[in-house]
């Protein structure tokens, strides 16, 4: 909240509504005691003194009675001295001796605040987004020990950013919002305790990059990930060809089960009608594949002959 602002919620909380009514109830009730007296013939200077009277104890209560809400806290000086801490509630001052000079928000606010064009430890310069979520848990620290304490917070909270980053290089910084939070909230609790505010968290909202930066990390990264493409693709070949050779040195012990496999291989592939099957001549010579698929090719044959038949 900047000074205008706060000027503008002193001046709307110079009256409360309450001691507004209390001042119209009573300056109704002196007009009509006024008629009352004028009727009953007392003397005008009696009538006068009465009204002024009565006016002006309404007047005092306009701006003696205070309301503070549930959340705030009052500050109000006697003679430019601190008295002390009012509300939430109603509660009463002397005019022009008690001064109201700030209302204490004792919720949670947010203040948002960033660092541009920041340097990284590796020079980098970046844009860094956060949000601040703090709180006064001291209203006479907050108001007698800063200005402005609301503004300070706000640029102790850059400054910190800035510190962070520059101590940071860009991959940290990418990777590490959690630490850097921590970090944030650690350093600027330190600052802003001594008046009397507290910090509950930081979080860091957005991290821009040079746009060039951005698209030659983007390359790096697709890089990366054709390169473990290709060694997952090498690995499951190896893989592969390690079955192959544990299952050739199965069939070299046992021809009996090379043959039943060739078999199943040939079969499977004569299942569809119009398969063409391309078979190596030694595998013909030594697994005797010639008669299964001449048999094969007559069995076929004989099947096709028979639905011509029908």
């Amino acid at each position: 909240m900047s000074i205008p602002d706060m000027k503008k919620q002193l001046e709307a909380k110079l009256v409360s509504p309450i001691s507004a009514l209390i001042f119209g109830v009573i300056l109704t009730a002196s007009v009509i005691a006024a008629i009352v007296m004028d009727i009953s013939g007392l003397p005008d200077g009696l009538i006068a003194a009465v009204v002024i009277g009565v006016n002006l104890v309404g007047c005092y209560i306009l701006f003696a009675l205070r309301k503070a809400d549930q959340w705030e806290k009052a500050v109000v000086l006697r003679n430019g001295k601190f008295r002390g801490l009012f509300g939430p509630g109603l509660f009463w001052v002397i005019p022009i001796i008690d001064q109201v000079s700030e209302w204490i928000d004792h919720r949670v606010i947010v203040t948002p605040f960033n660092a541009e064009k920041t340097l990284t430890k590796d020079t980098v310069p970046v844009d860094v987004d956060a949000v601040l979520f703090w709180m006064v848990w001291d209203a006479q620290k907050a108001a007698l020990e800063v200005a402005d304490y609301r503004t300070a917070i706000a640029w102790a909270a850059q400054t910190a950013l800035r510190e962070i980053i520059g101590k940071l290089d860009l991959a940290t910084i990418l990777v590490g919002r959690e630490t850097m939070d921590a970090d944030l909230q650690h350093i600027i609790d330190a600052r802003t305790t001594p008046w009397g505010v507290t910090v509950q968290s930081v979080e860091i909202r957005d991290i821009i990059i040079p746009a060039g930066l951005e698209d030659a990390m983007s390359r790096q990264a697709q890089a990366e990930r054709e390169r473990q493409a290709r060694v997952i693709l090498g690995e499951s070949e190896e893989q592969i060809a390690e079955s192959f050779r544990r299952a050739a040195q199965s069939y070299t012990n046992s021809p009996t089960a090379l043959h039943l496999r060739a078999m199943n291989m040939l079969f499977e592939g004569l299942k569809e009608k119009g398969a063409l099957v391309i078979v190596p001549s030694s595998a013909v010579d030594t697994m005797n594949l010639g008669g299964i698929a001449g048999m094969t090719a007559l069995a076929q044959n004989a099947g096709i002959g028979s639905e011509d038949t029908q």
